[in-house]
This record gives C-alpha cells, structure tokens and sequence, in this order.
C-alpha cells in the first residue's frame, strides 16, 4: 500500500524484531501486550528511542509554525505487529505533550 499521502513524516520500524516469524504471534497484532514485548526487546530500545525524539522534535517545530495538525506515519512490512506497536507507544509517550489520535490503517481495533 505504501505510506499515506496526508503524511508529514514516515518512520520506518522494519528494523524491529518482526513478530511475523513467530508463529505464536503471527495472529496477533500490535495492540497484544506479548507482541510488544516481543517488538520492544532491549535490542530495540535505542532504535525506539531515536523515533521517540525525531517524532517530538518534528511535532514541536510543525507546533512552532503554527500548524495545527502533523501526521506521523509509522511503517513496516505488513502493517499489524511492529508499526502498531511503535505507533501505540509513540501516542502514550508523545500525548503529555501533544493532541495525539492513533489510527491503524490496516488493522480493526476490537472491541
């Protein structure tokens, strides 16, 4: 599919542990806490840590132009175990500081 046209910024999180080749977890998405442990192993943290700042820093400098939303799109290979875990994470991190809404394009939250 390919990354969101309305995007103003794109990580990409292929670098992460793919959850994909774990056939315990292949079903599950980013939104299971097994998954995002298995996402966020010690490995992963400075990884994390570096979109964590580039995402704050851009969000503050779009803040700063007086521009009222900024989209930041989080990809990886399929689109239902690292990037939503990375984008679930980011909005807890990130919501202390900014209006923050999540939306999974290619997975249907339950419930």
């Amino acid at each position: 599919m390919g990354p969101p046209q309305e995007a103003d910024l794109v990580l990409d999180v292929r670098p992460l542990p793919n959850p994909h080749y774990d056939p315990a977890l292949r079903p599950r998405t980013g939104l299971d806490p097994e998954v995002r442990r298995y996402v966020f192993s010690e490995a992963a943290e400075p990884y994390y840590r570096a979109l964590l700042a580039v995402a704050g820093l851009a969000a503050e400098g779009a803040r700063a132009e007086g521009r009222a939303f900024y989209t930041v799109a989080v990809g990886c290979t399929g689109g239902r175990h690292r990037s939503v875990a990375v984008a679930e994470r980011l909005a807890e991190e990130l919501s202390g500081r900014f209006a923050v809404e999540v939306v999974h394009r290619d997975v249907e939250r339950e419930g």
